[in-house]
């Protein structure tokens, strides 16, 4: 909810309709995963027997298990205060996490063999690339929203032709147009800068609507005043409708930016060396691609943790005069 709610009532997690219906959800759904080659078929050994010759009774017994646990979970967590139910909830994330490297015999040694590569190769162009799409597109997205809230004809045609196209074509169609396509007309291009260029036009499109919507969101009184008292138009766009604008425009360009970052990706069909290239090459000669390919979606994580954080601090150093 948006507020706290003031009406006192029975917490969900404790209604009998909803750990029922939880729980036949949870048993369907673990029934589907065959769990008795795995720890769970050994930790339940002695009810079901032999886990690879029990057949549907032992994948029964372990779901059934699986779900009372999961229930029982829910109904006790629900006791808790708010922040202590997030914590735990986090933690058992966490150890369920390490669970399944156990259960699915993943090898944590590898990842932290390959994990310092990963970090100093894979993350630093990951970051240089998404550093330089993003500043690109910053200022491609300012250009194209000026360009969308002009009366020239001209300009306005341009700026829709180009946030149509690159808004409604695929981000890795533009890869490929750019770097496997221009030097079919006679301009090779390489592959970080294909990619920079690509994240670049593509994500200012968006930006480019971001912007424009967030400075039609002041009122065109304000425009009026600042004009009707001589002040230019770069003067009042710096020191009237930017600044409050920016609440407004901050939180969905700081999402378009940490979508970018993990965007940034597809670069790796180029075969440039950031994060999910080294990822998938050192996984795949001794066919450990899962511990990579995990490890790499966790550095992710971290990334687009630490940017949201920032996105935050902004959001609320910009909202100040919107706090009551």
């Amino acid at each position: 909810m948006i507020y706290q709610d003031t009406v006192e009532s029975e917490p969900l997690v404790h209604s009998p309709r909803f750990i029922v219906s939880v729980f036949v959800v949870v048993l369907a759904v673990v029934l589907i995963v065959n769990l008795t080659g795995t720890f769970m078929g050994d930790l339940m050994r002695p009810v079901i027997g032999d886990p690879l010759e029990s057949g549907f009774y032992g994948r029964f017994a372990i779901a059934f298990v699986i779900s009372v646990v999961f229930c029982l979970n829910l109904v006790l967590i629900g006791f808790a205060p708010l922040k202590a139910q997030i914590g735990i909830v986090w933690l058992e994330m966490l150890l369920l996490f390490l669970a399944c490297f156990a259960l699915f015999h993943l090898s944590l040694p590898f990842i932290w063999k390959n994990l310092p590569y990963l970090i100093t190769q894979g993350v630093v162009t990951t970051v240089y690339v998404s550093a330089l799409s993003l500043i690109s597109a910053s200022i491609i997205g300012i250009i194209a929203a000026l360009a969308k809230l002009s009366s020239n004809g001209f300009a306005l045609g341009l700026a829709n032709f180009y946030t149509s196209f690159f808004r409604g074509t695929p981000l890795l169609v533009q890869l490929y147009l750019i770097y496997l396509g221009l030097p079919q007309l006679g301009y090779v291009i390489g592959a970080i800068p294909a990619g920079v260029l690509a994240l670049s036009l593509c994500v200012g499109a968006y930006t480019a609507e971001i912007f424009r919507s967030g400075i039609q969101s002041i009122d065109r009184g304000q425009w009026e005043a600042s004009r009707s008292l001589g002040f230019g138009f770069a003067l009042t766009m710096r020191r009237i409708v930017i600044p409050q604008a920016l609440p407004v425009i901050i939180p969905p360009m700081g999402n378009t930016f940490i979508s970018m970052l993990k965007d940034s990706s597809l670069v790796s069909v180029l075969g440039v060396w950031e994060l999910t290239f080294l990822a998938r090459q050192l996984g795949t000669p001794t066919f450990n691609i899962m511990e990579m390919l995990v490890a790499a979606a966790f550095i992710y994580w971290i990334m687009s943790a630490s940017l949201e954080l920032v996105q935050s601090r902004i959001e609320r150093y910009f909202s100040r005069s919107r706090v009551r």
